[in-house]
């Protein structure tokens, strides 16, 4: 076991290190992050709107309250692509130490250029699915770029420069001419080229060419089983798996969510197994690694008089926080980050929920997932309110229940390890 660990440490960690440093990887996770708050929100609207008690649904119907309800949902759930086009370049701009604000306004107002207008009664505007979800290749992709080229030009100082008497707000609003004019007459001119000779837009364009191959790795049950995996992977090295692999599938993810919560705004079927909702809440219970299970193994030995010492300590520790998928106390209290007892389990048990919740999903048990929640929602309550069904409650049930028979024998290695280890203290 020894020799794994020395060489995890000193072959894989440096790699995983690099990747977690990433500053695009960051800028993706940073820029999504920002449009959070918008789609819990938007959901909590959706939920309302589509009420899983049928009368109170068929009087919001008829009483036209859903209708408001549901342009409250594309008012805030339906401009995650706008809002993270912003972060993402402001976000990039940050991390080199440059004005992140006026790069993101930048960024948002090329993303305005490159998405097509329509007019209908003499009436233009834009076209409310490539605000959202439909539109985050596109964020990311110009949110990289315009983030790039914007602190490039800073930092070799190809700006206007004001004397220092001038408020700051007005000196860096006046930096940003130069490069806003530069990147937004580049995207207008992508535009401009695309339409003249009839070609798709670059959201249909980035939706094929990126869309595509992520979708057939992070939106089909044995893709998604591989990134799970190499979430828990990095995660064991002790670098935030999320920040890597999710920050590579979320848009798929997000985008699969948006899709089922506008065809049940439009009362059709929903077609997407694999959203945000259905990883947050069905794949990763209690955090990376799936590790509520673990955590109610520890607090169960911890009751038995002949638990070891260090078992009774970090369980109070674990079990609070693990509820509300807060797994650092016991990743890194425990820990589980390079310890080789836990890793299979560790593995494995996100990979084996993958497997349980899409034969749950698509065997028509439960209903599809097609809102969203905080990420800290206990278990049990969020497979109801992502579901707007009991038996997304009792599939949770049924995984924890999996999740704690798979990590059971592995702990109890470690806790005769412990109880070795504190009579050889002795």
């Amino acid at each position: 076991m020894e020799s794994k660990k020395n060489i995890l440490e000193q072959r894989l960690m440096p790699l995983a290190a690099k990747l977690g440093a990433n500053k695009g990887l960051l800028a993706i996770r940073d820029g999504i992050t920002l449009a959070m708050p918008l789609i819990i929100v938007g959901s909590i609207f959706m939920i309302i709107a589509s009420f899983p008690i049928k009368a109170v649904e068929t009087y919001l119907n008829d009483s036209g309250i859903a209708g408001y309800l549901w342009k409250g949902v594309n008012s805030s759930f339906g401009l995650v692509g706008l809002i993270a086009s912003f972060g993402i370049a402001s976000s990039f701009a940050n991390q080199h130490k440059v004005d992140g604000v006026a790069a993101g306004i930048v960024s948002l107002s090329a993303f305005v250029t490159v998405t097509p207008f329509i007019t209908a009664n003499k009436v233009t505007g834009l076209t409310l699915p490539y605000l959202g979800s439909s539109g985050i290749f596109v964020s990311i992709v110009l949110g990289l770029l315009n983030g790039y080229i914007y602190q490039l030009f800073i930092n070799k100082n190809i700006q206007i420069k004001l004397p220092d008497s001038v408020p700051p707000a007005i000196s860096r609003s006046f930096s940003a001419i130069i490069p806003g004019a530069v990147i937004i007459s580049f995207w207008l001119l992508v535009f401009a080229l695309l339409d003249k000779y009839g070609l798709p837009n670059m959201h249909d364009i980035l939706k094929i060419v990126l869309g595509g191959p992520l979708g057939l790795l992070g939106g089909t049950v044995f893709g998604t089983m591989i990134v799970t995996g190499l979430n828990s992977f990095f995660w064991f090295l002790g670098i935030h798996g999320g920040s890597i692999v999710n920050s590579i599938f979320s848009p798929i993810w997000l985008a699969n969510l948006d899709a089922n919560a506008q065809a049940k705004q439009l009362g059709e079927p929903l077609k997407n197994i694999i959203t945000s909702s259905f990883m947050d809440n069905f794949v990763f219970i209690g955090g990376g690694g799936a590790t509520l299970g673990l955590v109610i193994v520890i607090s169960v030995l911890a009751i038995r008089k002949i638990s070891s010492k260090q078992t009774k300590a970090i369980a109070p520790l674990t079990i609070a926080p693990g509820i509300f998928n807060i797994n650092e106390p016991v990743m890194f209290g425990l820990p589980i980050v390079m310890n080789i007892a836990l890793f299979v389990p560790f593995i494995i048990v996100p990979m084996i929920n993958t497997v349980i919740a899409y034969i749950g999903f698509a065997s028509g048990l439960v209903p599809f997932t097609y809102a969203s929640v905080s990420w800290t929602m206990p278990p049990i309550i969020s497979g109801f309110l992502t579901t707007g069904s009991l038996m997304g409650s009792l599939l949770q049930i049924v995984i924890i229940a999996i999740d704690i028979l798979v990590y059971l024998p592995f702990y109890l290695v470690v806790e005769k390890n412990n109880k070795n280890s504190e009579i050889s203290y002795k």
